[in-house]
């Protein structure tokens, strides 16, 4: 049994067999290679694609999908080790994965930082205590990473730049009125990494780097191909020459948890915003973003209504990515 936490578990070659069956089941019919099985589908925090592509994803390979919301149409769930649970959890995640093992074929997580601690949130305990107490392959939705953005990212990559090798890959910070998860900008580090691009990392000030461990394995799997990895605050000099400029906004790790101190950096730069005259210095790249996206904050309306837009493409590969993944990791025809 193999669980689907991160794409740092998996080798390029074999996320690369992830994605060429993905562009196969994008190309022909809904055969049901998982019929019979199910997944259940944990949401601890709100979603728009990822909820509609999981399960309509399920549906059209067979599979029952259940919908829990913990703390809302589900009980609330413990975490912690040890403890004396007489505040407002109804369980232990302990009960909570055994059970659900014994019902499902699967189960799928989307429990965001409680943005409070990074020390504590970077642990992504929630996912993990899924993943050491189930009998069952354990799916990330986004947690600290998305995975599954991931592969979305990279099959409409594919699709558009053929090899990626020796590309320019730019992830941009962006503005946006509050601070937001690491997680799109950390998963889009690692899988531009890992597939070769020359990667650069452009952000406000040195606190908007992202965390270590994404940074060094981003920094150790370029290298390892002979590639880049540049992390600058020049906006002109980011955007020369890039083939694929992916915009993200994030909140800089040093204020985790005190956002009213980031603020004033973050105002600061309102100027990151992705507009057509940095898009002319690519000079022909390609622009996406995971969405949901702030028209005019993050990205302006011409930049996203333009042919070399690609996010459309992205948020509908989500569906074809996850359905190759799941078939994979339950054993489908």
């Amino acid at each position: 049994m193999r669980h689907f936490l991160t794409t740092l578990d998996y080798s390029r070659d074999e996320l690369q067999g992830f994605l060429d069956v993905a562009a196969r089941m994008k190309a022909g019919p809904h055969d049901k290679p998982l019929e019979g099985k199910s997944i259940a589908l944990l949401f601890f925090n709100p979603s728009l694609r990822t909820r509609t592509s999981f399960e309509l994803g399920a549906h059209q390979l067979g599979m029952k999908a259940i919908v829990l919301e913990p703390g809302k149409g589900a009980w609330p769930i413990e975490f912690e080790d040890g403890v004396v649970m007489d505040g407002d959890p109804e369980e232990h995640v302990r009960e909570v994965a055994r059970v659900l093992s014994r019902y499902v074929d699967a189960i799928a997580v989307r429990a965001f930082p409680k943005f409070q601690r990074w020390e504590d949130d970077r642990e992504d305990r929630v996912i993990r205590a899924f993943a050491a107490h189930a009998t069952v392959p354990v799916i990330n939705m986004e947690t600290i990473t998305h995975p599954c953005q991931e592969l979305a990212l990279l099959l409409t990559l594919q699709e558009r730049l053929g090899r990626t090798d020796g590309k320019k890959f730019l992830l941009t910070w962006t503005y946006h009125p509050k601070p937001l998860n690491t997680a799109v900008a950390n998963s889009a580090l690692i899988i531009a990494a890992k597939f070769g691009f020359d990667v650069t990392l452009l952000c406000p000030t040195p606190e908007y780097a992202l965390d270590p461990r994404y940074m060094e394995a981003a920094a150790s799997l370029t290298k390892a191909q002979g590639r880049s990895l540049t992390v600058t605050h020049d906006v002109d000099a980011a955007y020369q020459g890039a083939d694929i400029v992916y915009a993200k906004s994030w909140g800089a790790l040093p204020y985790f948890g005190r956002w009213a101190d980031e603020k004033p950096i973050r105002d600061a730069h309102r100027h990151f915003m992705v507009d057509q005259r940095k898009m002319e210095l690519t000079p022909d790249g390609l622009f996406s973003h995971c969405l949901p996206v702030r028209r005019n904050v993050k990205v302006t309306d011409e930049v996203l209504d333009s042919p070399r837009a690609i996010h459309i493409d992205e948020a509908e590969n989500r569906i074809h990515v996850q359905k190759a993944m799941m078939s994979a990791l339950l054993g489908g025809r």
